[in-house]
């Protein structure tokens, strides 16, 4: 917990699991990664941060993507297990475009912290690569569920690994449980933790920092539009405080329930230890659970009790107000 505070407190940097990291550069990169994915690019300027998500036709999330642009080449931070997937859908996409695919994860290191901290960051085109998280944020063209209010600071930090240990000389590092301690209180997700095959934008909030409901002719647009304009999301992300009396934290893919009722309404997305909340986690849970009901978690450890604190309203969706159109009198016979 130590670490965690310190960390919380812009004292200490975090080492962060590795990452995938794939440069696209070209004169063309922008239009083209603004043309795939569901953030608006093409006015991407020299380092800016942007989060985009690459969908299915049926606009389920497929990859979550960090880019950072540096004027010359967009740097794009992935999960590790998604880089290969992703650079080969992206080499086959390239067509008669004017870019540039390369995979440089070996290269890279990733340093997360709550500041930009000078001079770690790996500079390119005298741009640092420190890309900024905009959660708990709205970006342009984009839309918030939520309503709980939650800071969350975080910026990650780009380093060559030939040069990582003098980068880090003299600063206090944090492990990545701390890390994602931050994360999971401000309810932020994370692709290899809360997404699955199902995933929709909605359902985790994404339409706050990944998507611009303005710009149309991605995969998966039409989906995301029915959805946030006429529909809602079947799940919804919640953030839980964990009883933590049993001395015990739950596993992800743990089943939540409706305390009092057997039927399995929700799965475990995230689990952390945080300095000042204790054990909490996120979930992802059935829209139609009740937003003040009490939880369980079922799992191995046994039944621990849980009480939400909402991300994704049940609400959330349906923003446009359709009259209804009035019944015709079908019995009725002008004389």
């Amino acid at each position: 917990m130590i670490e965690q505070r310190k960390l919380s407190e812009g004292d200490a940097v975090c080492l962060l699991d590795a990452q995938g990291v794939i440069s696209v550069s070209g004169v063309d990169r922008l239009t083209w990664l603004h043309s795939l994915l569901s953030q608006n690019l093409k006015n991407l300027q020299p380092g800016e941060s942007a989060e985009a998500l690459l969908l299915d036709p049926q606009g389920h999330i497929e990859q979550v993507i960090k880019i950072i642009d540096d004027g010359a080449t967009s740097w794009l931070i992935v999960d590790k297990v998604q880089t290969e997937s992703l650079l080969e859908w992206l080499q086959k996409m390239v067509f008669r475009m004017k870019v540039e695919i390369t995979d440089c994860s070996k290269e890279f290191a990733t340093v997360g912290s709550v500041q930009k901290v000078p001079g770690l960051a790996f500079s390119s085109n005298h741009f640092p690569l420190a890309w900024m998280d905009q959660w708990p944020g709205v970006v342009s063209g984009g839309y918030r569920y939520s309503e709980r209010v939650v800071t969350y600071p975080w910026f990650e930090h780009l380093v060559r690994v030939e040069d990582l240990d003098q980068a880090l000389a003299g600063k206090t590092l944090a492990g990545t449980m701390a890390a994602d301690g931050l994360r999971v209180a401000a309810g932020r997700p994370k692709a290899v933790n809360e997404v699955d095959v199902k995933s929709l934008p909605h359902e985790l909030d994404l339409l706050a920092t990944a998507v611009h409901l303005s710009k149309g002719c991605y995969r998966g647009q039409e989906s995301v539009a029915k959805v946030h304009n006429l529909g809602h999301p079947p799940r919804r992300l919640t953030f839980l405080h964990l009883d933590g009396s049993e001395h015990a934290l739950p596993d992800i893919g743990d089943e939540i329930r409706v305390a009092g009722d057997e039927k399995v309404r929700g799965k475990v997305t995230s689990v952390a230890q945080h300095f000042e909340m204790g054990p909490i986690a996120l979930a992802l849970i059935s829209r139609t659970v009740p937003e003040d009901a009490l939880l369980e978690v079922v799992g191995k450890n046994g039944v621990i009790a849980a009480t939400q604190e909402v991300i994704v309203p049940a609400s959330a969706g349906s923003v446009v107000d359709v009259p209804k159109l009035p019944r015709l009198n079908l019995g009725a016979r002008s004389k």
